[in-house]
């Protein structure tokens, strides 16, 4: 049984299964939903479906083409990271945890590289079919994310009496984010929490091992 679940075997799980859940929900949202449509589950939790050019939970920095490299290159660095980690036998959840930070960014290069090909333009009118006859809205590296999940936990204003906010709305939590983001987000806290102090010796532990390495070589 452990021969047959080896901590790459599952990183590769792990990686398989958030990759496909992600695509799944982010291509039935946008073949089935209008823009800015949204679906009451409860009055806490909706899915309304968003776009946005930029990286995790809509943030958006810089020009497109930039964030696009910038992710590609982010997970080509977590990859070699990653096998690195597995490659030294270190410990399956800290393995777990970059797993799912590295197929959290992958997840959503796939929306900017390949949905403003795959699909045409999503409107208050019109529901985005794949592989339209007329072309998809942009080109290779500018579709946009596709996002979804949105948990307005507290709807209210702010007291009147509070300086400089006072009466204005307020909402949390705010942000509309996908899979890939919380993916992204669970790996991240669960590194912090869990794992802080391994980190810390992982990284020494790989920078002193390529040390020896290049010490060897000369």
């Amino acid at each position: 049984m452990k021969k047959l679940f080896t901590k790459g075997r599952i990183a590769l799980l792990v990686i398989f299964s958030v990759l496909i859940i992600d695509q799944i929900i982010k291509i039935w949202i946008k073949t089935h939903m209008y823009w800015h449509e949204s679906i009451r589950v409860t009055d806490w939790f909706y899915i309304y479906f968003t776009e946005n050019n930029g990286m995790a939970f809509g943030m958006e920095i810089f020009g497109k083409l930039f964030l696009t490299t910038f992710r590609i290159v982010a997970v080509g660095l977590i990859g070699y990271y990653l096998y690195k980690i597995i490659k030294k036998g270190f410990k399956t959840g800290y393995i777990v945890c970059v797993a799912l930070i590295l197929t959290g960014a992958l997840g959503n290069i796939i929306d900017s590289v390949f949905y403003g090909v795959f699909f045409n333009e999503s409107t208050h009118s019109q529901i985005a079919s794949f592989m339209p006859e007329g072309g998809g809205y942009s080109t290779w590296f500018y579709g946009k994310v596709v996002d979804m999940f949105y948990f307005p936990i507290i709807d209210t204003n702010w007291p009147t009496w509070m300086p400089f906010v006072g009466g204005e709305h307020f909402i949390f939590f705010s942000p509309i984010f996908n899979f890939a983001d919380a993916a992204i987000s669970c790996g991240i806290i669960a590194l912090l929490l869990f794992y802080s102090k391994y980190l810390n010796e992982s990284y020494h532990s790989l920078d002193k091992n390529k040390k020896e390495s290049v010490n060897h070589e000369e």
